[in-house]
């Protein structure tokens, strides 16, 4: 899908009285930066609203309800940027924290020898809304507590659950965004998302089940009709069963096999090993000391074997439902669908207007989002995805003589080029014979990026492809949590080193 199909254009000014947006005040601000002979500035206003629910052992134990409010200026003068920020929107603060922006880049002009120019963008006048069809802020708190209970008693029984939590986190996003190019957008995101944990001990062994996904991983662009979807109660009994059948499961045989990585492993493996390695600002050296810089330098672009021909790899913000989707990124640039790996060849980068321009290419790819009014936009990903193939799971496992299907990540390892990994997941199953088997606890694979996606001889159908939300993405420092997304459907790896973890 365009971007076009997700934006509605506007008139010559969108209309904010309902979101009760500093409209005046924000353009009035862009045209004094502009009189004040900046290179460039941009304003972005944003109102965040989070609502934060937890139910552990059967009781409700946090309801959380927060609110955050105000404008981030960023400035480019002689070349260098400057960033403030200020939550009081009075007419004194806001010319305060302008000139303190100014004042930033032009001190930064002392320090940076390096210009930066910025990619070519159209100037817009734009509304989008992201879809939605029950506003998860209108659904009574008692019947979103309702159903989180009830899926969580559903997970105590046995004496070895030893914790059982359900949570659930609503969140809406209004932004205001104005440059001195003449960029007018303003955009609504609501999100919404749910899921379980349980914790089974016995003896000396402990095991962990989440559903739908580990690590807050269910999360998607709609309302509270995708809670409804996720039928928590009967994923709660299904991850009863298997942390119980965890507790005296084998671990796997440490060996060289096939393995089959499930969509909700997918996701880490392309978050890790393709999202942030494809984010331009890390291969510039401008990302290095909080998680590392990237393998895959400019000279790899067009030329570096990332996978095999089975592998392809995009960065689509216009998908509906991801994390990750907008109308238009925090430079005003819009939504698009980016090719990162195109059958196995390395293609494309996750950048920004500078960056872009650093390296010569025609435009940014639309990535640059800060997490909050009160951060600088970084370049981010959008939903980094791996495309279907058609291979049916049975397909898949046919010929595997002994190997492991694997899903739901545990934990993971990558070092600071986002080369050399480790995963393990919450669960795996034996594959003997083209026939999945018994369950296996522990398991661990490693590997090397480049190596490991082109040991790729498969992946899975569109019928069984799905798109995952992950709402605590590090980088920067001060560090921003960002949301993104990944989609996936099954994916085989032959010639993988599996062992137990320890």
């Amino acid at each position: 899908m365009s971007a076009n199909r997700l934006v509605k254009s506007a008139r010559a000014r969108p209309v904010f009285k309902n979101l009760d947006l500093p409209c005046d005040l924000v353009t009035d601000l862009v045209r004094s930066l502009a009189r004040r002979g900046v290179d460039y500035a941009d304003v972005r206003f944003e109102r965040h609203l989070h609502e934060s629910l937890l139910v552990e052992q059967g009781k409700a134990s946090s309801i959380s309800l927060s609110e955050s409010s105000g404008m981030g200026i960023r400035v480019l003068a002689k070349g260098s940027w400057g960033f403030a920020c200020t939550p009081h929107l009075a007419p004194r603060s806001i010319q305060k924290t302008a000139t303190r922006a100014i004042d930033l880049a032009q001190a930064s002009v002392m320090l940076n020898r390096r210009v930066s120019p910025l990619a070519a963008v159209r100037a817009v006048k734009a509304i989008h809304r992201s879809p939605c069809e029950i506003d998860p802020f209108d659904v009574p708190l008692s019947k979103k507590l309702d159903y989180l209970l009830w899926a969580n008693t559903t997970l105590l029984g046995p004496d070895s659950i030893q914790r059982a939590s359900t949570h659930m986190d609503s969140y809406k996003r209004h932004k205001l965004f104005c440059s001195t190019e003449g960029s007018l957008i303003e955009q609504q995101i609501i999100e919404c998302g749910a899921g379980l944990e349980v914790v089974a001990q016995h003896g000396n062994e402990t095991q962990l089940r989440s559903f739908p996904n580990s690590h807050h991983g269910a999360l998607a662009q709609a309302g509270f009709e995708y809670v409804k979807q996720l039928d928590l109660v009967g994923g709660a009994k299904r991850a009863q069963q298997e942390v119980l059948q965890l507790l005296r499961a084998p671990t796997p045989r440490s060996n060289t096999t096939t393995i089959i990585l499930d969509p909700t492993q997918v996701v880490m493996q392309l978050h890790e090993s393709c999202g942030h390695p494809t984010e331009l600002d890390r291969v510039l050296g401008q990302e290095l000391s909080y998680a590392g810089g990237s393998f895959l330098s400019p000279e790899c672009l067009g030329q570096l074997r990332y996978g095999s021909p089975a592998v392809n790899i995009v960065a689509d913000a216009t998908i509906p439902g991801g994390v990750g989707s907008f109308g238009f990124d925090d430079e005003g640039v819009p939504a698009q669908r980016t090719e990162l790996v195109h059958a196995g060849l390395f293609v494309g980068y996750l950048s920004s207007r500078e960056s872009a321009a650093r390296l010569q290419l025609s435009s940014s790819s639309g990535a640059m989002r800060a997490e909050s009014w009160n951060g600088p936009p970084l370049v981010r990903m959008t939903n980094v995805n791996l495309e279907a193939g058609e291979a049916t799971l049975e397909e898949l496992l046919r010929d595997i003589k002994n190997g492991y299907l694997l899903s739901t990540n545990k934990s993971w390892s990558i070092d600071d080029r986002r080369l050399n990994f480790q995963f393990t997941t919450e669960i795996g199953w034996e594959i003997t014979n083209g026939k999945l088997g018994a369950i296996i606890k522990n398991p661990l694979y490693t590997g090397i990026t480049p190596t490991f996606w082109g040991r790729c001889t498969g992946v899975g159908r569109p019928e069984d492809w799905r798109l995952w939300g992950v709402p605590n993405c590090a980088k920067g420092e001060p560090m921003q949590l960002m949301h993104v997304g990944h989609g996936a459907s099954y994916a085989r790896f032959d010639g993988v080193t599996v062992a137990p973890a320890r």
